[in-house]
Protein backbone atom coordinates (compact mmCIF):
# COMPACT_ATOMS: atom_id res chain seq x y z
CA UNK A 1 0.00 0.00 0.00
CA UNK A 2 1.32 3.44 -0.93
CA UNK A 3 0.07 7.00 -1.34
CA UNK A 4 1.84 9.27 -3.82
CA UNK A 5 0.44 12.69 -2.91
CA UNK A 6 0.42 15.08 0.02
CA UNK A 7 -2.71 16.41 1.65
CA UNK A 8 -4.54 18.89 -0.63
CA UNK A 9 -1.87 18.63 -3.30
CA UNK A 10 -2.90 19.90 -6.74
CA UNK A 11 -3.03 16.94 -9.11
CA UNK A 12 -3.77 16.55 -12.82
CA UNK A 13 -5.64 13.92 -14.89
CA UNK A 14 -3.76 10.62 -15.21
CA UNK A 15 -1.56 11.25 -12.16
CA UNK A 16 -0.99 8.17 -9.97
CA UNK A 17 -2.37 8.82 -6.51
CA UNK A 18 -2.30 5.52 -4.64
CA UNK A 19 -2.07 1.76 -5.01
CA UNK A 20 -2.97 -1.18 -2.85
CA UNK A 21 -6.07 -1.47 -0.70
CA UNK A 22 -7.42 2.01 -1.36
CA UNK A 23 -10.83 2.87 -2.75
CA UNK A 24 -11.39 5.30 -5.61
CA UNK A 25 -13.96 8.05 -5.08
CA UNK A 26 -15.06 11.26 -6.79
CA UNK A 27 -12.53 12.63 -9.26
CA UNK A 28 -10.52 9.40 -9.49
CA UNK A 29 -10.59 6.02 -11.24
CA UNK A 30 -9.16 2.59 -10.46
CA UNK A 31 -7.05 0.68 -12.93
CA UNK A 32 -5.56 -2.70 -11.92
CA UNK A 33 -5.35 -1.77 -8.25
CA UNK A 34 -3.93 1.69 -8.90
CA UNK A 35 -5.88 4.92 -8.40
CA UNK A 36 -5.43 7.82 -10.81
CA UNK A 37 -6.83 11.34 -10.89
CA UNK A 38 -9.49 12.02 -13.51
CA UNK A 39 -9.40 15.82 -13.27
CA UNK A 40 -7.44 18.85 -12.10
CA UNK A 41 -8.04 19.38 -8.40
CA UNK A 42 -6.99 18.84 -4.80
CA UNK A 43 -6.25 15.26 -3.76
CA UNK A 44 -7.57 14.12 -0.40
CA UNK A 45 -7.37 10.90 1.61
CA UNK A 46 -10.24 10.09 3.99
CA UNK A 47 -9.59 6.80 5.72
CA UNK A 48 -8.78 4.49 2.82
CA UNK A 49 -10.77 6.53 0.29
CA UNK A 50 -9.00 8.73 -2.28
CA UNK A 51 -10.85 11.58 -3.93
CA UNK A 52 -10.06 14.74 -5.91
CA UNK A 53 -11.93 17.99 -5.38
CA UNK A 54 -12.13 19.79 -8.73
CA UNK A 55 -10.69 23.28 -9.06
CA UNK A 56 -12.71 24.08 -12.17
CA UNK A 57 -15.60 22.59 -14.07
CA UNK A 58 -19.27 22.89 -15.00
CA UNK A 59 -21.99 22.01 -12.56
CA UNK A 60 -23.22 18.41 -12.82
CA UNK A 61 -26.43 17.93 -10.79
CA UNK A 62 -26.67 15.31 -8.06
CA UNK A 63 -29.72 14.18 -6.16
CA UNK A 64 -30.06 16.15 -2.93
CA UNK A 65 -28.15 19.23 -4.21
CA UNK A 66 -29.34 22.69 -3.22
CA UNK A 67 -29.53 24.90 -6.31
CA UNK A 68 -30.44 28.51 -7.00
CA UNK A 69 -32.13 29.12 -10.32
CA UNK A 70 -34.13 31.61 -12.35
CA UNK A 71 -37.53 30.75 -13.83
CA UNK A 72 -37.47 31.35 -17.58
CA UNK A 73 -40.58 29.47 -18.82
CA UNK A 74 -44.03 28.77 -17.36
CA UNK A 75 -45.73 25.92 -19.25
CA UNK A 76 -48.83 24.15 -17.98
CA UNK A 77 -48.05 22.80 -14.53
CA UNK A 78 -44.30 23.16 -14.93
CA UNK A 79 -41.73 25.84 -14.48
CA UNK A 80 -38.52 25.63 -16.50
CA UNK A 81 -35.57 26.80 -14.42
CA UNK A 82 -32.09 27.95 -15.44
CA UNK A 83 -29.63 26.53 -12.90
CA UNK A 84 -26.48 27.07 -14.95
CA UNK A 85 -24.31 24.40 -16.51
CA UNK A 86 -25.34 22.21 -19.42
CA UNK A 87 -28.71 21.12 -18.03
CA UNK A 88 -32.05 22.91 -17.81
CA UNK A 89 -34.21 21.96 -14.83
CA UNK A 90 -37.95 21.35 -14.43
CA UNK A 91 -40.11 22.10 -11.41
CA UNK A 92 -43.61 20.56 -11.36
CA UNK A 93 -46.33 22.34 -9.39
CA UNK A 94 -46.97 19.17 -7.37
CA UNK A 95 -43.40 19.40 -6.04
CA UNK A 96 -43.74 23.04 -5.03
CA UNK A 97 -47.36 23.80 -4.09
CA UNK A 98 -50.01 22.36 -1.84
CA UNK A 99 -53.21 21.14 -3.44
CA UNK A 100 -55.55 22.57 -4.50
CA UNK A 101 -53.74 25.25 -6.47
CA UNK A 102 -54.74 27.57 -9.31
CA UNK A 103 -54.54 26.43 -12.91
CA UNK A 104 -52.47 29.51 -13.62
CA UNK A 105 -49.32 28.66 -11.66
CA UNK A 106 -47.74 31.98 -12.64
CA UNK A 107 -49.76 33.42 -9.76
CA UNK A 108 -47.27 31.73 -7.41
CA UNK A 109 -44.01 32.02 -9.33
CA UNK A 110 -43.40 33.71 -12.63
CA UNK A 111 -40.69 34.33 -15.20
CA UNK A 112 -37.72 36.12 -13.66
CA UNK A 113 -38.27 34.87 -10.11
CA UNK A 114 -35.16 33.54 -8.36
CA UNK A 115 -35.77 30.38 -6.38
CA UNK A 116 -33.93 28.04 -4.03
CA UNK A 117 -34.78 24.41 -4.80
CA UNK A 118 -33.52 20.86 -4.33
CA UNK A 119 -32.57 18.33 -7.00
CA UNK A 120 -34.93 15.40 -6.35
CA UNK A 121 -34.02 13.39 -9.43
CA UNK A 122 -31.52 13.61 -12.27
CA UNK A 123 -31.57 12.07 -15.71
CA UNK A 124 -28.93 13.06 -18.26
CA UNK A 125 -31.50 12.77 -21.02
CA UNK A 126 -34.26 14.93 -19.56
CA UNK A 127 -32.26 16.95 -17.05
CA UNK A 128 -32.76 17.43 -13.31
CA UNK A 129 -36.15 17.60 -11.61
CA UNK A 130 -36.52 20.03 -8.72
CA UNK A 131 -38.62 20.23 -5.57
CA UNK A 132 -39.43 23.10 -3.21
CA UNK A 133 -41.03 21.40 -0.23
CA UNK A 134 -37.96 21.32 1.97
CA UNK A 135 -36.85 23.77 4.64
CA UNK A 136 -35.77 27.22 3.38
CA UNK A 137 -36.74 26.34 -0.21
CA UNK A 138 -38.55 29.41 -1.47
CA UNK A 139 -38.57 32.42 -3.76
CA UNK A 140 -35.60 34.57 -2.79
CA UNK A 141 -36.59 38.18 -2.16
CA UNK A 142 -34.11 41.06 -2.19
CA UNK A 143 -30.37 40.61 -1.91
CA UNK A 144 -28.12 39.69 -4.83
CA UNK A 145 -26.79 36.57 -6.54
CA UNK A 146 -23.02 36.05 -6.77
CA UNK A 147 -21.78 33.43 -9.22
CA UNK A 148 -18.59 31.49 -8.47
CA UNK A 149 -17.05 28.32 -9.82
CA UNK A 150 -19.20 25.35 -8.72
CA UNK A 151 -15.98 23.48 -7.96
CA UNK A 152 -15.16 26.01 -5.21
CA UNK A 153 -18.46 25.65 -3.34
CA UNK A 154 -17.18 22.95 -0.94
CA UNK A 155 -14.34 25.28 0.09
CA UNK A 156 -16.73 28.21 0.55
CA UNK A 157 -18.96 26.08 2.78
CA UNK A 158 -16.03 24.54 4.64
CA UNK A 159 -15.93 21.39 6.70
CA UNK A 160 -19.25 21.12 8.55
CA UNK A 161 -20.06 24.69 7.47
CA UNK A 162 -17.06 26.21 9.25
CA UNK A 163 -16.19 28.78 6.56
CA UNK A 164 -19.67 30.04 5.71
CA UNK A 165 -20.73 30.20 9.37
CA UNK A 166 -17.64 32.23 10.20
CA UNK A 167 -18.41 34.72 7.43
CA UNK A 168 -22.03 35.08 8.56
CA UNK A 169 -20.96 35.67 12.17
CA UNK A 170 -18.44 38.36 11.22
CA UNK A 171 -20.69 40.25 8.79
CA UNK A 172 -24.16 39.57 10.20
CA UNK A 173 -25.51 38.73 6.74
CA UNK A 174 -28.02 36.27 5.30
CA UNK A 175 -26.60 33.83 2.77
CA UNK A 176 -27.56 30.71 0.87
CA UNK A 177 -24.78 28.77 -0.85
CA UNK A 178 -25.91 26.44 -3.63
CA UNK A 179 -23.99 23.58 -5.23
CA UNK A 180 -24.51 25.04 -8.70
CA UNK A 181 -22.10 27.89 -7.94
CA UNK A 182 -24.58 30.57 -6.93
CA UNK A 183 -24.57 32.42 -3.62
CA UNK A 184 -27.51 34.54 -2.45
CA UNK A 185 -26.42 37.41 -0.19
CA UNK A 186 -28.53 39.93 1.73
CA UNK A 187 -26.50 42.44 3.75
CA UNK A 188 -27.45 45.37 6.01
CA UNK A 189 -25.33 47.89 4.07
CA UNK A 190 -23.48 48.35 0.78
CA UNK A 191 -20.09 48.34 2.55
CA UNK A 192 -20.77 44.98 4.17
CA UNK A 193 -22.13 43.55 0.91
CA UNK A 194 -18.91 44.52 -0.86
CA UNK A 195 -16.87 42.95 1.93
CA UNK A 196 -18.86 39.70 1.64
CA UNK A 197 -18.23 39.60 -2.12
CA UNK A 198 -14.52 40.21 -1.49
CA UNK A 199 -14.41 37.31 0.99
CA UNK A 200 -16.10 34.88 -1.41
CA UNK A 201 -13.88 35.94 -4.32
CA UNK A 202 -10.78 35.50 -2.15
CA UNK A 203 -11.87 31.98 -1.21
CA UNK A 204 -12.54 31.20 -4.86
CA UNK A 205 -9.05 32.38 -5.87
CA UNK A 206 -7.20 30.75 -2.96
CA UNK A 207 -9.24 27.56 -2.51
CA UNK A 208 -6.12 25.40 -2.94
CA UNK A 209 -4.19 27.04 -0.07
CA UNK A 210 -4.02 25.99 3.57
CA UNK A 211 -5.21 27.91 6.67
CA UNK A 212 -7.59 29.85 4.46
CA UNK A 213 -10.34 30.05 7.10
CA UNK A 214 -7.98 31.78 9.54
CA UNK A 215 -6.82 34.29 6.93
CA UNK A 216 -10.37 35.14 5.86
CA UNK A 217 -11.40 35.57 9.52
CA UNK A 218 -8.53 37.99 10.17
CA UNK A 219 -9.34 39.97 7.03
CA UNK A 220 -13.01 40.30 7.94
CA UNK A 221 -12.23 41.31 11.54
CA UNK A 222 -9.86 44.07 10.38
CA UNK A 223 -12.17 45.45 7.69
CA UNK A 224 -15.25 45.34 9.92
CA UNK A 225 -13.34 47.33 12.57
CA UNK A 226 -12.53 49.93 9.88
CA UNK A 227 -16.16 50.10 8.74
CA UNK A 228 -17.44 50.51 12.30
CA UNK A 229 -14.78 53.13 13.07
CA UNK A 230 -15.57 55.24 10.00
CA UNK A 231 -19.34 55.26 10.49
CA UNK A 232 -20.62 57.89 12.97
CA UNK A 233 -24.21 58.72 13.86
CA UNK A 234 -25.41 62.05 12.50
CA UNK A 235 -25.93 63.51 16.00
CA UNK A 236 -22.23 63.13 16.70
CA UNK A 237 -21.30 65.54 13.92
CA UNK A 238 -20.26 68.83 15.60
CA UNK A 239 -19.71 72.33 14.22
CA UNK A 240 -16.01 71.64 13.86
CA UNK A 241 -16.76 68.82 11.42
CA UNK A 242 -18.83 70.91 9.01
CA UNK A 243 -16.88 71.63 5.83
CA UNK A 244 -16.14 75.25 4.88
CA UNK A 245 -15.78 76.75 1.38
CA UNK A 246 -12.35 76.92 -0.22
CA UNK A 247 -12.31 80.74 -0.04
CA UNK A 248 -13.00 80.80 3.70
CA UNK A 249 -9.49 82.16 4.36
CA UNK A 250 -10.30 85.28 2.37
CA UNK A 251 -13.49 85.84 4.25
CA UNK A 252 -11.76 85.38 7.58
CA UNK A 253 -8.88 87.77 6.65
CA UNK A 254 -11.21 90.74 6.24
CA UNK A 255 -11.99 92.32 9.63
CA UNK A 256 -15.63 92.56 10.33
CA UNK A 257 -16.92 96.13 10.89
CA UNK A 258 -17.61 96.99 14.49
CA UNK A 259 -21.26 97.49 15.14
CA UNK A 260 -22.14 100.38 17.46
CA UNK A 261 -25.02 99.79 19.76
CA UNK A 262 -28.16 101.56 18.68
CA UNK A 263 -29.16 104.41 20.97
CA UNK A 264 -31.87 103.62 23.42
CA UNK A 265 -35.12 105.29 22.37
CA UNK A 266 -36.07 105.89 26.01
CA UNK A 267 -32.79 107.66 26.73
CA UNK A 268 -33.18 109.97 23.72
CA UNK A 269 -36.66 110.88 24.79
CA UNK A 270 -35.48 111.66 28.28
CA UNK A 271 -32.64 113.82 26.90
CA UNK A 272 -34.95 115.79 24.59
CA UNK A 273 -37.70 116.31 27.14
CA UNK A 274 -35.99 119.12 29.13
CA UNK A 275 -35.50 121.08 25.90
CA UNK A 276 -39.22 120.98 25.19
CA UNK A 277 -39.99 122.07 28.75
CA UNK A 278 -37.61 125.00 28.46
CA UNK A 279 -39.21 126.07 25.20
CA UNK A 280 -42.67 125.96 26.76
CA UNK A 281 -41.43 128.06 29.68
CA UNK A 282 -40.11 130.76 27.34
CA UNK A 283 -43.44 130.92 25.47
CA UNK A 284 -45.33 131.15 28.73
CA UNK A 285 -43.08 133.99 30.03
CA UNK A 286 -43.51 135.91 26.75
CA UNK A 287 -47.32 135.60 27.05
CA UNK A 288 -47.25 136.92 30.61
CA UNK A 289 -45.24 140.00 29.54
CA UNK A 290 -47.74 140.77 26.79
CA UNK A 291 -50.60 140.45 29.28
CA UNK A 292 -48.92 142.86 31.69
CA UNK A 293 -48.37 145.41 28.91
CA UNK A 294 -52.01 145.24 27.91
CA UNK A 295 -53.20 145.68 31.48
CA UNK A 296 -50.97 148.74 31.97
CA UNK A 297 -52.51 150.37 28.96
Amino acid sequence: MAVYFQKREVVVPGQLLAEGRYRASFGTYDEEGKIFSSLVGLAELRGNTVKVVALEGAYIPKEGDLVIGTINIVAGNNWKVNIGGPYGASLHANNALRRPYSEDISEYMDIGDVIAAEVIAFDRGSGPFLGMKGRDLRVLQGGMILEVSPAKIPRIIGRRGSMINMIQDHLNIETMVAQNGRIWIRAPSTEILRLAIKAFRTIEDQAHTSKLTDRISEMLAEEMATIKGSSKPEEEVGPEEVSVPDDSSEVESEPEPELKPEPDATTEAEEEKPVEVEADAEVKEEDEKQTEEVSEE
